[in-house]
């Protein structure tokens, strides 16, 4: 079963292709680092990538920046505050927080392939103040309360 993709509008200023899907059946679109000179990234360092790419959201939706796994696997470089949010009334250049985890300086070239970007549907919420809420089984357990297995 296919679907019709919204269009979403776009500004790329860079000489990299749009972000586009790897097959046809990813979830994210991979995005690249648009650069005048590499970055080199030390171990635990972190730095804001450019990817000279504006776009223009529809209401109640929002663009998810993700890390790529292989650059994390490969590299030990992943995003921070992830997922990152890109809101529909946001029009500035999407730019990626890298951070290198690894034990070795780590090189960013312009083109590479930095992060994934997924286009999802929001909901609002209304806050409804009550005296209680319902009870679960679960209750207020959290932060591993099921144990290790």
């Amino acid at each position: 079963m296919s679907h019709t993709p919204f269009k979403v509008n776009i500004i790329n200023r860079s000489n990299n292709p749009l972000p586009e899907y790897a097959t046809h059946g990813s979830s994210g679109m991979d995005i690249r680092a648009w650069l005048e000179t590499p970055i080199v990234l030390q171990p635990l360092e972190r730095t804001l990538v450019p990817t000279g790419i504006f776009v223009e959201l529809p209401e109640g939706y929002e663009i998810q920046v993700r890390p790529r796994s292989g650059l994390a696997v490969k590299q030990g470089i992943t995003c921070l505050n992830t997922p990152g949010t890109i809101d529909a009334d946001y029009r500035g250049e999407i730019k990626v927080i890298l951070i290198n985890l690894s034990n070795e300086a780590q090189t960013i070239q312009n083109t590479d392939r930095i992060a994934q970007m997924v286009f999802q549907k929001i909901e609002k919420i209304n806050w409804q103040p009550v005296a209680e809420i319902n009870e679960t089984l679960r209750g207020s357990g959290g932060f591993g309360h099921t144990g290790k297995q």
